[in-house]
């Protein structure tokens, strides 16, 4: 190695970034050609046959706290919170007695107590009320509805390995009127990523997309990615695969570049059907960050300013591709 290529990685390694040229949104390289729909199609259909176990998304691990949480999940009014040594519990929502709203009642000693006639629900069964199966991962929280469409329960949510520490996580939730084949959908599609969100990525190259099989392994199922992620006139270039470990989830991790082993989870999870009779599905989407630079888990003090930012990121671009989400509904009912 010559003294001048080794200090151009030394330089390279120590500052990421690289200085953008300024262009013009219409000269990039059209990628219509590329973005096949039976590829997108059939890499869809792939992931909605793995098994989900039954399990849902429902909430960042951080949201839920001693007092109650109350969501939907499924068509299923829910309630979280935590029990007084942190363990998740989620129930239905609506009170045994006369249906009083959970949500709003006060949590003693681990257990709800109704605000209407003070009864007393924790971890055991009321009559027909009993709390559900629930997970707590460390950045989401999941839920199990057995009456869902799958007939094979998990113990287990199927979690995406996710890098070491130290990293930092964000959670970010935005709610659309779709279906949650229309989320995975949007995120099988890599190719409208320079097109659809120019301010976040730049020189978006799909290096393999995988074929058009009806059986495939699924550690061949994915997209590999090149992609220079935008911050401001500076850019970060890595190479990221998209998977779908569950009918619901599709992951992109970084395994080349800044940021090696980071991921972004993408979850859709059905909400229930709007008083328009059109069905409601939220993105909760956990971006994980990682970096094996010396200063980053020093940098982590910094997370609590550092963790709304992340959040404002990914709203800002599912803002978007729930407009895209939305629309391949529309189109498709």
């Amino acid at each position: 190695m010559s003294t001048g290529t080794g200090w151009r990685d030394r330089l390279k390694k120590a500052w990421p970034f690289e200085i953008l040229a300024p262009a013009e949104w219409a000269a990039q390289t059209p990628t219509w050609q590329d973005a096949n729909p039976a590829v997108i199609r059939a890499a869809l259909s792939r992931a909605q046959r793995r098994p989900g176990g039954n399990w849902s998304v429902f909430a960042a691990s951080s949201s839920i706290g001693e007092k109650p949480f109350g969501t939907s999940v499924a068509g299923h009014d829910v309630v979280a919170w935590r029990k007084t040594d942190g363990t998740l519990v989620v129930a239905p929502r609506a009170c045994p007695h006369l249906g009083a709203d959970l949500a709003l009642a006060p949590v003693d000693c681990g257990e709800l107590v109704c605000p209407w006639h003070g009864l007393r629900l924790g971890q055991r069964r009321h009559g027909t009320w009993k709390p559900f199966t629930a997970h707590d991962d460390g950045v989401l929280c999941w839920v199990r509805l057995d009456d869902t469409a799958e007939v094979t329960p998990a113990e287990e949510p199927v979690v995406p390995p996710r890098p070491e520490q130290p990293r930092i996580a964000a959670v970010a939730r935005l709610d659309g009127v779709c279906e949650p084949q229309d989320i995975v959908a949007n995120r099988l599609d890599p190719w409208h990523g320079g097109w659809f969100h120019p301010y976040s990525f730049t020189k978006l190259r799909v290096l393999s997309a995988p074929p058009i099989d009806a059986e495939l392994p699924e550690e061949l199922d994915k997209f590999v990615v090149e992609v220079t992620f935008r911050i401001g006139r500076l850019g970060v270039p890595v190479i990221a695969e998209f998977t779908t470990p569950g009918p619901r989830t599709v992951v992109m991790r970084i395994v080349e570049g800044e940021g090696l082993g980071s991921v972004v989870e993408t979850h859709a999870t059905p909400v229930g059907v709007g008083v328009d009779g059109r069905p409601r599905t939220a993105v909760i989407e956990a971006v994980i960050a990682h970096s094996d630079r010396t200063h980053f888990g020093k940098g982590l003090v910094a997370a609590p300013l550092i963790r709304p930012a992340m959040r404002q990121a990914a709203t800002r671009l599912w803002r978007d591709d729930m407009a895209y989400a939305e629309r391949l509904y529309e189109l498709r009912s």
